[in-house]
């Protein structure tokens, strides 16, 4: 694997970079065609996606920044020389999240309807963005023996000439089950505003909170006996089973009024 693609000239196209560039347009797309379908309007849908991409870069920067605060605080030029390297994956989702609303707050629109909208092609984003950390060799697992173990030979993360658990592409592939499972999920029952967002929550959270157990790099931070994306995972995987039970209940209630106004309105039209 090498992160290192190709050169234009003076520039290199680097992997990692790449895949999320695919990653963010994937997302793009594929949130404006549902938009349409959903009865949104496609031309926020551009407006709304960069403002989650940049509060999500922001978010996931400020979060590994507080991961590595020992690194950071002995060596405050180590967050400028490594402006490009080093994410959190959570943080984006934070970010994202707070940019979502921010831009739905100045637009005037319904927030919860364009979050479901954008959570599986946010998900459709990170596949794509796991398969840019295999070929950097960032977010590895541990050592391990077999046909499915992966070896790095020219990587600056991953400890070369060691098999490895393929940890990158195991969420990858969980994170395009994800986008497709949510939008199954969307088409079969679970259409009701905040289900999408809560579903993704806790399904993702499921994965992630597993799959750390399997990661070899230790730079990601931990809290006591948890890594930091484990313990945030704890408290996201609470807010989603909340958020799916509220959004099922208001949807119900909503139903019953509708239901009710109806029936007043036969009876009215009757006498």
């Amino acid at each position: 694997m090498y992160n290192e693609l190709f050169h234009i000239g003076p520039f290199t196209v680097y992997g990692y970079g790449l895949m999320i560039g695919i990653g963010i347009l994937v997302a793009y797309f594929t949130a404006e065609k549902r938009a349409k379908k959903r009865g949104l309007d496609p031309e926020k849908v551009f407006g709304f996606v960069l403002s989650c991409v940049v509060a999500g870069f922001a978010g996931s920067k400020i979060l590994y920044t507080i991961t590595t605060w020992d690194r950071f605080i002995s060596d405050p030029a180590s967050l400028i020389r490594e402006f490009f390297n080093g994410w959190v994956v959570y943080g984006g989702i934070l970010g994202g999240i707070v940019g979502a609303l921010i831009y739905c707050k100045i637009c005037k629109l319904n927030a919860l309807k364009y979050i479901d909208n954008a959570f599986p092609s946010v998900a459709f984003g990170q596949a794509f963005g796991r398969i840019g950390c295999f070929l950097a060799g960032c977010c590895y697992g541990r050592e391990c023996s077999g046909p499915f173990c992966v070896t790095f030979t020219n990587s600056h993360f991953a400890p070369n000439n060691v098999p490895l658990i393929p940890t990158q592409l195991i969420m990858s592939a969980c994170d395009f089950i994800l986008a497709f499972g949510l939008i199954f999920l969307y088409n079969k029952k679970f259409n009701k505003p905040g289900q999408t967002t809560a579903l993704y929550m806790i399904f993702y959270s499921i994965g992630r909170f597993i799959i750390e157990y399997l990661r070899g790099d230790l730079d990601r931070g931990s809290v006591g006996v948890f890594s930091t994306s484990q313990f945030i995972a704890i408290f996201t995987f609470i807010a989603g089973v909340a958020g799916l039970v509220l959004a099922t209940r208001f949807a119900k209630d909503e139903n019953c009024e509708k239901v009710e106004e109806e029936e007043s309105t036969t009876t009215s039209s009757g006498v």
